[in-house]
């Protein structure tokens, strides 16, 4: 017998790593009522016990590397809810990025789709320019109502992802943010912005909302003009090789001396954060700076007046900033610390609410199924406001809120903040 860390004579090559991580899974199922498929499914297999158990057995060399594996690494969420519900420290997220990787190496998903996918996060997402043309063509559609058109002729599921895209905001909006930004009032400190693929161009404003609130608590923002995607996409589709590359640019970009570098996307976040992993020893001072930007607000504390938003305000947590970096209360205080806001609780706020990246496009039936139960529980709350830090979630939960005819807006929580310091500024 081997020992709890050891390993059997033979295992399946690339899953090294995977097995040595398995084996801190101590089969206890606390993980099962936290995963959003097996709540939907009631399958074992489908849960991230029952998960971990495949990957093990295709280690090992008892379960092969089939269509069974394949169905049930993608139809996986990749929320990390599981890591924290785990009491073992599992890292679950690691794994599960690897077994795509190993299963895209073994030939899996070949399909039209699959290969589209890979195309555009290899060759347009990464690429400012070229996204900037996806998008600019995107916003034509959109103005002459081709987006309508053309929705209304494709079968549900394509249907159904035109329905998540947001209006474009004009191309004046989207252009780049000046490279550095000077603080407001008295100077505390130099951070780095992250401005992130898809926020630059569909959250323009709040980017721009993002940088006007650091400069007025203070901080210099330095913008890198040659920074790149996060690798975020790249990795949860299994492209390890796309996401490390794009991360060692990164760590290049932002070769320079600052208190912190702030993003206001989870997903990114994380993904920056992973660089530790990613890229071994050069990664780890690079990821130990990242910061999510209410992580960041609320560790150095506010010091702009604030003045009144009314309204009352669900905050519903990004998965990859609640589990994938253990941010959960920084945003809620930051909210909590604008006048006549009202925050309102609402049923299991720490659930996934289906988009995963590029999750709503490739599995919409789970999507559709995950986020009607937060739809559900955003209802019973009727707020104004629903706030969010990421961009699949903004679009996720504003187009689930449409279709249901609810009146709630969505709203990042630095867009809330830059409208309490206006407001504030407004009164004087």
């Amino acid at each position: 017998m081997s020992g709890r860390h050891g390993a059997p004579p033979a295992l399946r090559e690339g899953f090294e790593e995977i097995y040595a991580r398995s084996l801190d899974c101590v089969h206890c199922g606390l993980c099962l009522p936290s995963c959003p498929t097996y709540l939907e499914t009631g399958r074992e297999i489908s849960s991230p016990r029952g998960r971990v158990y495949l990957m093990r057995g295709v280690a090992e060399g008892r379960i092969p590397l089939g269509d069974v594996v394949e169905e049930e690494a993608f139809l996986c969420l990749g929320c990390r809810a599981c890591e924290t519900a785990c009491p073992s420290g599992v890292r679950y997220g690691s794994m599960l990025e690897r077994l795509r990787h190993e299963l895209l190496r073994a030939g899996a998903r070949r399909g039209a789709a699959q290969r589209a996918e890979c195309f555009a996060l290899r060759h347009v997402v990464p690429h400012r320019a070229r996204l900037r043309f996806a998008i600019d063509l995107l916003a034509i559609a959109q103005r002459l109502g081709l987006d309508r058109l053309v929705s209304r002729l494709l079968p549900g599921s394509l249907r159904d992802a035109t329905s998540l895209l947001p209006p474009v905001p004009p191309r004046r909006a989207r252009a780049p943010l000046p490279e550095h930004v000077a603080a407001e009032g008295p100077r505390r400190g130099r951070v780095a912005f992250f401005t992130g693929c898809v926020m630059a161009e569909l959250f323009a404003e709040t980017n721009a909302a993002t940088v006007r609130v650091l400069a007025r608590e203070g901080f210099d923002v330095w913008i890198p003009r040659a920074q790149r995607c996060c690798g975020a996409l790249q990795a949860h589709a299994g492209d390890a090789g796309t996401a490390h590359a794009l991360a060692r640019h990164n760590l290049g970009a932002f070769d320079g001396e600052v208190d912190a570098i702030v993003t206001n996307s989870a997903g990114c976040g994380a993904a920056l954060r992973d660089a530790r992993d990613w890229l071994p020893g050069e990664g780890a001072p690079f990821a130990a700076k990242v910061r999510d930007v209410c992580e960041w607000l609320d560790a150095v504390g506010l010091r702009a007046p604030r003045g009144p938003v009314r309204a009352r305000v669900c905050y519903d947590d990004p998965c990859h900033l609640v589990h994938g970096q253990r941010v959960g209360a920084a945003p809620r205080r930051l909210l909590a610390a604008v006048p006549d806001l009202t925050l309102v609780p609402h049923d299991d706020p720490g659930v996934c609410c289906g988009a995963a990246g590029t999750y709503n496009l490739t599995q919409p039936a789970m999507s559709r199924a995950v986020l009607a139960r937060k739809i559900t529980s955003l209802a019973a709350a009727d707020p104004d406001l629903v706030a969010s830090g990421n961009p699949g979630c903004l679009m996720q939960l504003r187009a689930g809120l449409a279709r249901a005819g609810l009146r709630a807006e969505v709203r990042h929580p630095v867009e809330i903040l830059d409208a309490s310091q206006r407001a504030a500024a407004a009164s004087h």
